[in-house]
Formats: structure tokens, C-alpha cells, sequence
């Protein structure tokens, strides 16, 4: 059985997410979140929150065992990019690209 939980449009580069998700990927989901809690990155914050979300969707909408899951996938997609501008020399300007990411936590009962 298995359990996702989604974020979405969050305001930050899917490549500074998926450095994260390495760490935590095939680990069980308390252990993911103490290893979440001390990463001084952004990402992990956000990340954090999608994966304890992940858990409550588990204990309330199935009735898991919240002590038997672990983090089975950790997908980060990119999402729609705001084009913005900046002045530069001589009259130009040049494209900023704000990225944006969609997180998905898929969580599984059991032993790896």
C-alpha cells in the first residue's frame, strides 16, 4: 500500500531540491524527517513539510502504521517559470528565469 502527498508551485529551483533528495530517499520516514530537521537548506524545509504531510495522509486516509513507512520515491518536477527582466549596459536587458518545482513523497508500508 501506498501513500503521496504533492506540493506544488513552490518558489524554488528543482535543482536545489533534488540535491536533497538523495539523502533521505529508501530510508524509513522518521529518520527522513531528523535528517531533514538538521540540513540548513531551504529545500529541506519544504521538503520536510511535503513528507510529513505524506505521513498524516497515511495515518488518517488508510490507517497505516505511521512506524512501518518509509520513503519509497521523492519525485521533483519543474513547474512553470516567471520570466522576469533585468536592466543591464548599454540598454538591453536580459531574461531572469524564477523557477518553480512540484515535490511528490510516495511512501510505502514495510521493510525496505
Amino acid at each position: 500500500m501506498e501513500v503521496k502527498a504533492v506540493t506544488r508551485y513552490v518558489r524554488i529551483s528543482p535543482h536545489k531540491v533534488r540535491i536533497l533528495i538523495g539523502a533521505i530517499k529508501d530510508k524509513p520516514a522518521e529518520k527522513a524527517l531528523e535528517i531533514l530537521n538538521f540540513m540548513p537548506q531551504k529545500a529541506a524545509g519544504i521538503v520536510q513539510k511535503t513528507l510529513k504531510s505524506a505521513v498524516a495522509n497515511a495515518d488518517q486516509n488508510t490507517s497505516l502504521d505511521v512506524d512501518s513507512l518509509f520513503v519509497k520515491n521523492i519525485l521533483v518536477e519543474q513547474g512553470p517559470s516567471l520570466k522576469r527582466f533585468r536592466a543591464r549596459a548599454r540598454g538591453r536587458g536580459t531574461r531572469i528565469l524564477k523557477r518553480t518545482s512540484h515535490i511528490t513523497v510516495i511512501l510505502a508500508e514495510g521493510s525496505l
